[in-house]
């Protein structure tokens, strides 16, 4: 057993579980180096941590995309914001999601900064924050053509003007997203950023100082340098996956998650055996198959039936039958003296080989985010290299 081994062994007996996330600290600064090497000394960088961390765990990530160099963090929601306060963290947060009225004491509270894209909204913080005798800080969101959350395109400047007016509130930043930067074919982010391009100049024609300017996500960080404006939003590049399939020929990412698990039942089933809830898989040969004690209420996708693998020593192990809630079936017949207890990957390295969170993805018929993002509280997270 080598020393990494050692670390896993120790670290599984704390965590009392068959299945487990190792998410590696050390990658999620490498990959900060990374992108403060792509961007310069001058742009920001908000670390997108939302969806517990893109499944890695909220607090850890963001203390450690602190410590990494990040100046700023953005979620998605008040509530994962309110987590990062209660831990301690008193770095600037910008909720890139709505809130609603009605949460506007514990936003300016918390002195948190809110995306305003309402009026309602403007006025609830305002009031909110002369009732507390402090500053609420928004971000102008703008819709340049995603055709979600934001400001028509061609109505900010008379919603930046109205906000200016409500006592209380300081604009400290304004930004858009980009639709398809992550599309291989993409000529709808240069007509985006042409519209932004446009609202920022009618603004300054006006005097008016919009604070931090943003655009880009991972995809466009990486592909469009003129997007980079004061700070950028990197959430997939933060944990090393890659934000388009080429994007490794310009940025170096190290992937900072591994899902892996114990085998707990190995037994051996004659050719002819159907597999699993359904019968959807029968056996064209005698084999032997071992059951992985992770599932679907893992977060693992039960698309993944009959369709994905996973690593055993190195080698591809197929999965049959159907992905269950807690468990699934793969088909070590072709890896000789498997046994209970042995380690496997389902997302990481083993020996030689490694399988991705886009692989799992590709087979499961989704897109990676999705993949790690669903990964549940029920597997317990082993951070590795602090």
């Amino acid at each position: 057993m080598n020393p990494e081994d050692d670390r896993v062994e120790s670290g599984y007996r704390e965590l009392k579980r068959a299945a487990w996330l190792e998410v590696d600290l050390s990658a999620i600064r490498h990959n900060l180096l990374a992108m403060r090497g792509l961007i310069g000394p001058r742009v920001q960088i908000m670390a997108v941590i939302k969806a517990n961390g893109y499944g890695h765990g909220i607090v850890r990530v963001a203390k450690t995309a602190m410590d990494g160099g990040a100046q700023q963090l953005g979620v998605a929601m008040l509530q994962e914001a309110l987590e990062l306060r209660k831990a301690g963290i008193a770095c600037p947060i910008l909720v890139l999601g709505c809130s609603l009225p009605e949460m506007a004491h514990d936003i300016i509270y918390n002195r948190l900064t809110q995306t305003v894209s309402s009026v309602e909204m403007g006025k609830a913080l305002s009031e909110a924050a002369c009732s507390l005798g402090k500053k609420a800080y928004v971000h102008i969101k703008v819709d340049t053509g995603m055709g979600r959350l934001g400001m028509d395109v061609h109505k900010t400047v008379e919603f930046v003007m109205e906000l200016q007016r409500l006592p209380g509130l300081v604009i400290s930043g304004i930004f858009t997203h980009l639709a398809c930067a992550d599309e291989d074919n993409d000529s709808f982010s240069q007509f985006q950023l042409d519209n932004f391009r446009k609202a920022l100049g009618e603004l300054a024609s006006f005097g008016v100082n919009m604070g931090i300017v943003h655009a880009a996500n991972s995809a466009a960080m990486v592909k469009y340098p003129e997007a980079h404006f004061d700070m950028v939003r990197p959430g997939l590049a933060l944990y090393g996956l890659p934000p388009y399939p080429t994007a490794s020929q310009t940025i170096s990412l190290c992937p900072s998650l591994s899902l892996k698990a114990r085998i707990v039942q190995v037994r051996a089933f004659s050719r002819g055996c159907s597999i699993g809830y359904g019968q959807t898989y029968t056996l064209r040969k005698d084999t032997v198959l071992a059951v992985v004690p992770a599932g679907y209420a893992d977060g693992l996708p039960r698309a993944l039936s009959n369709r994905g693998y996973v690593l055993v020593r190195g080698k591809k192990a197929p999965i049959v039958g159907r992905v269950c809630m807690d468990q699934f079936m793969i088909d070590v017949g072709h890896i000789p003296h498997v046994e209970p207890g042995e380690a496997i990957a389902i997302i990481g390295k083993s020996e030689d080989e490694y399988i991705s969170a886009c692989d799992i993805a590709d087979a499961a018929g989704t897109i990676q985010n999705e993949i790690v993002s669903s990964l549940t509280e029920r597997l317990p997270r082993l951070y590795v290299n602090e």
